[in-house]
């Protein structure tokens, strides 16, 4: 299998899932999309699997410092701009397995995917 997954390194939600990966013993992949950026490719695939609502953190920093028109997003292309303008409003972890996405740290949504 597999396995990729999609962050920040320093993120809190990241090291959770680092260290659940971990435990469980699933090798991994790891792409730090502050420091290598993200394809519009790859983020139009995950708009197209999930939708985009489901991909940006209206929770954070981030969001909350776009101005409303910057939050009104139509399209999955307005929110590929932005997703690849701030990478940090993108949700953590995003972890490409087999063709699947998991977003977020979901310990019972790893257990059923992985095992462990």
């Amino acid at each position: 299998m597999t396995v990729r997954i999609y962050g920040i390194k320093n993120c809190t939600t990241m090291k959770k899932a680092f260290g659940w990966l971990d435990e469980a013993g699933v090798a991994y992949d790891f792409h730090d999309y502050k420091k290598a950026d993200i394809e519009t490719e790859t983020l139009a695939r995950w708009c197209a699997a999930v939708g985009h609502d489901a991909l940006i953190n209206r929770r954070g920093t981030t969001w909350r410092k776009l101005t409303p028109e910057q939050q009104a997003i139509h399209s999955d292309a307005e929110a590929i701009a932005l997703m690849q303008a701030h990478t940090s409003m993108i949700r953590r972890p995003v972890i490409e397995a087999d063709g699947e996405l998991l977003i977020g740290f979901d310990a019972d949504a790893y257990s059923a995917k992985f095992g462990g």
